[in-house]
């Protein structure tokens, strides 16, 4: 929603603020190119490895950040780790940007409360709709890679309690996610409403103990619920 400034007229949102994470100054400097040629994008920091990266979001505030995994010191997982679990109302959403979608630091990233995850070669419209798509609150996964990074990579463990706990509606709700399915598209599928689909949502996000889509999704996974093969 747009603010009335003084003079009567709506003012425009501000700019959605994003840090760049990337050893790689090139890498940044191509990130910051694409992004800033969107008026909706501003980069307001860079950060050269994982450290810095805390730092620097610490201090900036952003709404998203732009994290590579692999960088000297502390990498883009402990890294993502301290953002996302940093005291704040509102914390950025960390989305990962790789080389290899089968590496285990993806696997690990979004374990460690990664909102979703991008390849290095992913083209400039794809990068600019992942960064306003996480800003929202949405997730960005791809259900066939992070069914193989689960299988290759999960750590399977004896069902927790939490499954028992899911109404049957919240299962299907959560098998439905693992898909990649928006809430919009569950809700077409199961012949529902929107708010019905959201409250089933929030019932697995705190069933699961999970901070978003994403993080709902890997337990599903690990806990055997949603099965990698």
């Amino acid at each position: 929603m747009t603010t009335p400034s003084p003079t009567g007229f709506s003012a425009a949102p501000r700019p959605l603020r994003v840090v760049l994470a990337d050893d790689e100054r090139m890498v940044r400097t191509a990130l910051r190119v694409i992004l800033e040629a969107e008026p909706d994008l501003t980069v307001v920091g860079e950060a050269a490895d994982g450290a810095e990266a805390v730092t620097v979001v610490r201090e900036l505030q952003p709404d998203v950040v732009l994290m590579d995994v692999r960088m000297p010191g502390i990498d883009g997982i402990r890294a993502t780790e301290r953002i996302v679990g940093a005291p704040s109302a509102a914390p950025p959403r960390v989305l990962v940007v790789t080389t290899f979608e089968n590496d285990a630091f993806v696997y690990e990233a979004l374990r460690a409360g990664a909102s979703g995850f991008l390849l290095k070669r992913t083209d400039a419209d794809t990068l600019v709709q992942a960064v306003r798509l996480v800003a929202r609150g949405d997730t960005l996964l791809f259900p066939a890679a992070v069914r193989a990074l689960a299988g290759a990579h999960g750590r399977a463990a004896p069902a927790p309690p939490w499954v028992a706990r899911l109404t049957g509606r919240e299962g299907d709700v959560l098998r439905l996610m693992a898909r990649g399915l928006t809430n919009a598209e569950i809700a077409a599928r199961m012949e529902v409403g929107a708010a019905t689909v959201k409250t089933h949502v929030a019932g697995v996000l705190a069933k699961t103990g999970a901070r978003d889509r994403t993080q709902a999704v890997i337990a599903a996974y690990e806990a055997g619920f949603v099965r990698s093969s």
